[in-house]
């Protein structure tokens, strides 16, 4: 994973509440996750902190808290909206945020073959998210844009050794490239919804981490189900958003692209993060599960 910019300690934490929240600063502290962009600590019972370690990571927060308390209310389940805005600091460079801590356990931590009940509610959830962005929505250079953006780093993902089986995932890449491009204006995009930013509790419980989220194709976002789901929770996932939106096959096409593309990152970037890597070698290999060039479902 990237190395991290600035250390965040609990230490380092409680002395920003301290200094900005101070009626909570007798809560304690526990520290949940340390991730590619932020590190997550729980706040007593109900709350959680959530900030930056590096600096690519920092507008990521703020448009979080820009966004979420808008997008909230037309959600089918809780997302991680703000209450409480942490500021820099003299020994913290950048924003931060305190949160309600959500109940549920993390899609990553559950076994593939046991996710197929969350399949059904995540399509709602990112049916109901996929709603047309202003025109002020973040831009993100990495999610919600045309596939061929990924072509560089693609062909540096499939000649980098890391990702087994390329020569049979390439001419569905390529496939993935030719297809239609999306027509219409750009739609709301979480950006990264893979297993490890799903909460699971008996069904869907929430969805977390909206720092890449953006406004463009949804495409991105159904990558989801080659990344999170076995054969059938596809076939439901997929089933439910298409009834939903009425998306066209196109779309999945390009969502299966984009499958390929962030399973190979994931393969290349995250040798010390041994469920993400799973989860990137999970996603490969479910997009060749589902044989050859045919559309997703149709194997």
């Amino acid at each position: 994973m990237p190395t991290a910019e600035v250390d965040v300690t609990a230490e380092l934490v409680q002395k920003l509440i301290m200094g900005q929240h101070p009626d909570l600063a007798d809560e304690p502290l526990t520290l949940i996750a340390n991730g590619w962009d932020n590190v997550i600590f729980r706040l007593g019972a109900d709350l959680t902190v959530r900030l930056p370690r590096r600096a690519a990571a920092a507008q990521l927060v703020i448009n979080e808290q820009r966004w979420l308390p808008e997008l909230a209310d037309g959600l089918p389940v809780p997302v991680p909206t703000p209450v409480r805005i942490g500021r820099p600091a003299e020994d913290y460079p950048w924003h931060w945020t305190i949160g309600r801590w959500l109940p549920g356990r993390p899609l990553i931590d559950i076994p593939v073959a046991d996710r197929s009940a969350v399949a059904g509610p995540l399509a709602e959830f990112l049916a109901a998210l996929h709603r047309p962005a202003p025109d002020d929505a973040p831009y993100n250079p990495v999610r919600g844009v045309p596939l061929v953006d990924r072509t560089a780093l693609a062909a540096e993902h499939f000649e980098s050794g890391h990702v087994t089986d390329g020569e049979r995932l390439r001419p569905l890449w390529l496939e993935a490239l030719a297809a239609p491009a999306r027509s219409g204006p750009p739609l709301w995009v979480h950006g990264d919804p893979h297993p490890a930013n799903v909460l699971a509790d008996h069904g869907l419980a929430a969805v977390i981490d909206f720092g890449d989220i953006t406004g463009g194709d949804p495409a991105t976002d159904l990558a989801t189900g080659w990344l999170s789901f076995d054969r059938s929770g596809r076939q439901i996932f997929r089933d439910r958003y298409t009834r939903l939106t009425g998306v066209d096959d196109a779309t999945w096409v390009r969502a299966r692209g984009w499958a390929i593309a962030i399973g190979m990152a994931l393969v290349v970037n995250s040798d010390d993060h041994p469920q993400l890597l799973a989860v990137g070698r999970h996603g490969l290999a479910s997009v060749l599960d589902d044989g050859s060039a045919s559309l997703p479902g149709q194997a």
